[in-house]
């Protein structure tokens, strides 16, 4: 595999229902740096369905075999949102030899994700 591309999206009102019937779920889905903002205010469910979908485009775009949420950590420190990959996700991108960029986006009812695998630019000697 050269490169890798995933997508994905969801109803936000989905996220929202799932977690109202089983609040457990939000940390079944999300690391616990997720659940808040950079200014400690919990992320409004809108902001987690963005986060939800970028961890099922970076499954795809790495062609993982199973969903494991807790295994990729979207971060956001104010700037572009970036990826860590813990256990076989950040086994497989290193197998693969690819870093994952990744881009989000959410509305109202609707949140959406992009997951790029790239091999990483060379470094200029």
């Amino acid at each position: 595999m050269d490169q890798g591309v995933g997508i994905d999206l969801m109803d936000v009102r989905r996220l929202e229902a799932a977690l109202a019937r089983r609040p457990a779920l939000r940390d079944r889905l999300f690391r616990p740096d997720e659940h808040t903002a950079r200014d400690g205010t919990p992320r409004s469910v809108r902001s987690l369905a963005a986060r939800f979908c970028a961890k099922e485009a970076v499954t795809k775009a790495l062609r993982l075999d199973a969903f494991r949420p807790l295994e990729i950590e979207v971060v956001g420190n104010g700037g572009p949102p970036e990826v860590r990959l813990y256990g076989t996700a950040e086994a497989r991108a290193e197998e693969l030899g690819v870093e994952v960029v990744i881009s989000l986006t959410h509305e109202r009812e609707s949140a959406a994700a992009v997951a790029w695998a790239v091999h990483p630019a060379p470094v200029p000697a």
